[in-house]
């Protein structure tokens, strides 16, 4: 079995986070939903107030093959102050696990951080300057070794469609892509 992580901060992107996990379920993710906050009950960007599965700080994540960063805004900074999650994340990358991370996510967790260094990465127009380390391209997805970035709202699909690639094979990424009516090739 296969298992993702998708972290929640107050002022996430709702549709990349749960786009992201919708799909990964579909395809036979065990997907667990961290709150990094002090409630289960997270508050997106845009209002929508979603149940966290666990605490991350109380998760064991040692069988865990992905972890995804939402972006949104203020959750991206929310995750980045967190100790846990920067924990996390270089946990992920000593380990070469995968971490996929979208629109503001790989500017400011990945970038900013120093982690993308000699990589190719994409993230949320106008944040390029945090992957200035790497290189920074408009591609939709992007795979850089164990790191995956995506663009924002309008690629979490293909975002989580390119995740389950990984995870699973093309097969199994064109068969969910053909059940939820996507074009994605």
């Amino acid at each position: 079995m296969k298992r993702a992580c998708v972290l929640l901060a107050d002022g996430f992107e709702e549709t990349e986070a749960l786009t992201v996990a919708d799909l990964l379920r579909r395809a036979g993710t065990e997907v667990t939903l961290a709150a990094v906050s002090d409630g289960l009950f997270v508050t997106g960007a845009n209002g929508i107030t979603v149940q966290a599965d666990a605490f991350l700080r109380d998760t064991d994540l040692s069988d865990t093959d992905l972890l995804v960063l939402p972006g949104g805004m203020p959750g991206t900074t929310n995750l980045e102050s967190c100790k846990t999650v920067q924990e996390t994340i270089d946990t992920f990358d000593r380990q070469k696990k995968y971490i996929g991370a979208i629109c503001a996510a790989p500017a400011i967790l990945l970038g900013k951080a120093h982690r993308l260094a000699g990589r190719r990465a994409t993230c949320y127009p106008g944040m390029e300057s945090y992957l200035s380390e790497g290189t920074a391209v408009t591609d939709p997805v992007v795979v850089s070794d164990h790191f995956i970035t995506s663009r924002g709202i309008g690629t979490a699909i293909p975002f989580a469609l390119q995740l389950i690639e990984l995870l699973f094979g093309r097969g199994k990424a064109a068969s969910v892509a053909e059940g939820v009516v996507s074009s994605w090739k």
